[in-house]
């Protein structure tokens, strides 16, 4: 391959520009630093259940959680449970889960509590989807306070379509029933929620002065669409995408996550030396 070639397939790492936001962002009062998991701190995995962060993006998420005036959080499709199980997120690192369904804040958030109605139009849903996944090898359900996923990662390309327009027909004009289609998963809600909607909560939870999110997904454009001025949004991968930046791949995350730390640790120790020491 000529040179050329090779440059032509380089990874799609941080760009000059992509570093000067970070360096800009991280001079903030307040930081909101905001991740989506699965294709971002963790590479997509064959089972949802075997997804880990990578361990550099681990590490330096964790120097972010501690520094002061920064929040860190984690904004996932996965209901809270599981991206406790698979993330094990810094102590104080607040969750965003099933697409904005739920919300952890620290000790005392109340669970999400679905209405009677809400509970057994969520129990047809399961069955209807359930009877689907029978009759499609390589498919799965996965079950959420909220909602439940239909999986078809492990499916055969033509099983799987044939899976979702399957569901889609019986679903997308059910009431009450809301879809969100993302790789290989199509995700059933009897609550209507986002990710843009839990980055709007965050922020003003946190009274972050400006936020960075990252995500890979189709559902992480609702929380690119909700980003302000002065915030930055990357985009995982080369899918179409609002972000106004992008890198190829969770190592590129990693990298991201170290400079944003370097940059705002700077940043917090220039004004204020005793507490970033500390």
């Amino acid at each position: 391959m000529t040179p050329e070639g090779r440059r032509a397939k380089a990874p799609l790492a941080l760009s000059p520009e992509l570093r000067e936001a970070l360096r800009r962002i991280a001079g903030t009062e307040h930081l909101l630093v905001a991740m989506d998991f699965d294709g971002t701190m963790a590479p997509i995995v064959g089972r949802a259940q075997d997804a880990r962060p990578l361990p550099r993006s681990a590490a330096a998420f964790a120097g972010l959680a501690v520094l002061p005036r920064t929040t860190t959080a984690l904004i996932s499709g996965r209901a809270l449970a599981s991206l406790r199980e698979v993330a094990s997120p810094p102590v104080d690192t607040l969750l965003i889960g099933s697409h904005g369904a739920e919300a952890w804040l620290g000790p005392g958030s109340t669970e999400l509590a679905l209405e009677e109605d809400q509970k057994a139009l969520l129990e047809e849903v399961r069955a209807g989807l359930a009877g689907i996944v029978a009759e499609a090898p390589g498919t799965s359900l996965e079950d959420k306070p909220a909602g439940v996923v239909l999986h078809t990662r492990q499916a055969e390309d033509d099983v799987a379509e044939d899976a979702v327009a399957a569901a889609r027909s019986v679903l997308q004009d059910r009431k009450g029933v809301f879809l969100k289609e993302g790789k290989r998963v199509l995700e059933t809600s009897v609550v209507n929620a986002s990710k843009g909607e839990g980055v709007t909560f965050l922020r003003q939870a946190t009274g972050a002065t400006a936020v960075l999110f990252a995500g890979d997904d189709v559902t992480d454009e609702d929380a690119f669409g909700r980003l302000e001025p002065g915030d930055v949004g990357v985009k995982v991968g080369l899918d179409f995408t609002q972000a106004q930046y992008r890198v190829e791949a969770p190592v590129h995350i990693a990298e991201l996550l170290e400079a944003l730390l370097q940059e705002r640790s700077i940043a917090v120790a220039e004004e204020d030396p005793q507490a970033a020491s500390g």
